[in-house]
């Protein structure tokens, strides 16, 4: 194996490593265990969380409208969508209103 040092083999360091283990007591062996598992949970933890599909392609429907139009009809056009722009925000701000008035701020 042309990545251990030259007097060492993979034989020799699973028998060193043996011979360190045996001479530990055995709550040592188990706090080391613990400590080399509790990061490598995390880690994959995190590896797994990761992982995430991507979101679908969203699909915008433009209107489409005649090129010949006029410019009477487009702002005829605006002035319905302004109406209609107008209406909304005008429910949203008496929605506020309304919650205004329950949570006693008026």
């Amino acid at each position: 194996m042309a990545f251990f040092p030259r007097p060492s083999s993979p034989r020799n360091a699973w028998r060193d490593l043996r011979a360190f283990l045996a001479t530990r007591q055995r709550h040592q062996i188990v706090f080391a265990a613990l400590s080399i598992a509790m990061p490598a949970l995390l880690i994959l933890g995190f590896a797994h969380d990761a992982h995430v599909d991507p979101p679908p392609p969203t699909m915008y429907f433009l209107p489409s409208w005649p090129a010949s139009r006029s410019d009477a009809e487009i702002i005829a056009q605006q002035k319905i969508d302004q109406a209609a722009k107008e209406k909304a925000l005008a429910e949203k701000r008496a929605q506020f209103q309304r919650l205004e008035k329950q949570l006693g701020m008026q």
